[in-house]
């Protein structure tokens, strides 16, 4: 039995990034390897350095959608902030609501003077409440003009550029929140990747917002995940498995995008193929990594299931260690940080 005690680290708050760097690879790399726990530190860019003709990067193409809405109920005219977390049919979703007490099956909810409206129909713990919503046009484009990022809860500062939320690749709108170890990546820095014979493809998994949300179990395997959904095509599946089998490194770009591709191999004896569905996979050390070789990804929270799915790949004392020296050498932290080569 493994507690989440051990993966608790001291981290000074200043360290917590709270704007992103104009230069999207100006980050700092930490190069740590996996067998032997020794680390390199560099910049972002040179991360070009460590990935082989042949190998293939996997990156996340999931959209962040403005879900943060302000609005007032309509028969008392009290103000109530939604967050959307998924869309479970047509004009219907889960959302988180605050103050919950206010909003009870029947309650309707106006946002943007009246041009979207929402409708409860049904309560869930934690806050959590089905909404469906009644609007003109085109449901992404009202979400656009009247939604905010809904950036982590420990960014106090506000974004100039929603954009700077959103990978260059983002696609497939859904997430909840960013995958952020994507964000280091310019559109010139995958073209030198492509030119130098490294394979890019992209999956899909929509963020959800458990990825946030503290442990609240001291043992780990007590742990429930949040389900997400994920999407693989099958020209990327079949690429992966071409890059598995003459020898190639597979080097995941997040941990949504590892976890989407160990869950697809898990279910399909270490191959590849076309997918999509939800997985609530927890990684953790024990876990055996069926996909990938090696992993990008930005530095996480204390006791978090990101720091034990990253000591999962390379050890948790390699990890506390890096984070140790991560910590001394004043590396920024969380979704706008710096960024580790895991290989």
């Amino acid at each position: 039995m493994m507690k989440v005690e051990l993966f608790d680290f001291d981290l000074p708050e200043e360290l917590i990034a709270q704007t992103p760097l104009e230069d999207r690879e100006a980050s700092r790399l930490m190069v740590l390897d996996k067998n032997s726990g020794q680390i390199r530190h560099s910049h972002f860019r040179s991360v070009l350095d460590y990935l082989q003709e042949g190998d293939c990067l996997v990156l996340n193409d999931t959209r962040v959608l403005p879900a943060r809405l302000f609005g007032t109920k309509d028969d008392t005219g009290a103000k109530v902030e939604v967050l959307l977390l998924k869309q479970t049919e047509g004009d219907n979703w889960e959302t988180l609501v605050k103050p919950a007490k206010r909003i009870k099956v029947g309650s309707v909810i106006s946002f943007g003077d009246g041009l979207l409206k929402a409708v409860c129909t049904a309560e869930s713990e934690h806050g959590g409440r089905y909404l469906t919503f009644q609007y003109d046009g085109i449901f992404y484009e009202v979400l656009e003009q009247l939604g905010e990022m809904p950036l982590p809860p420990y960014i106090k500062e506000q974004l100039d550029d929603r954009e700077r939320y959103q990978t260059v690749f983002a696609k497939e709108r859904g997430s909840a929140a960013a995958p952020t170890a994507g964000l280091h990546f310019t559109e010139q820095l995958l073209q030198d990747i492509r030119d130098k014979g490294v394979h890019v493809a992209f999956i899909t998994l929509h963020v959800g917002l458990g990825t946030f949300r503290p442990m609240s179990v001291e043992n780990i395997d007590e742990h429930e995940m949040h389900a997400e959904f994920y999407q693989m095509t099958e020209g990327t599946a079949r690429l992966l498995n071409k890059v598995k089998q003459d020898g190639g490194k597979i080097i995941s770009v997040g941990t949504t995008s590892t976890r989407t591709l160990e869950t697809i191999a898990r279910d399909n004896e270490g191959q590849f193929v076309e997918s999509s569905g939800w997985t609530d996979i927890f990684i953790f050390p024990g876990y055996t990594y069926k996909a990938i070789d090696g992993l990008i990804t930005n530095f996480h929270l204390p006791k978090s299931t990101l720091i034990m799915l990253v000591s999962a790949l390379a050890g948790r004392e390699n990890v506390l260690q890096a984070y140790e020296e991560a910590v001394k050498e004043r590396y920024r932290f969380f979704s706008f940080g710096d960024a580790m080569l895991i290989i």
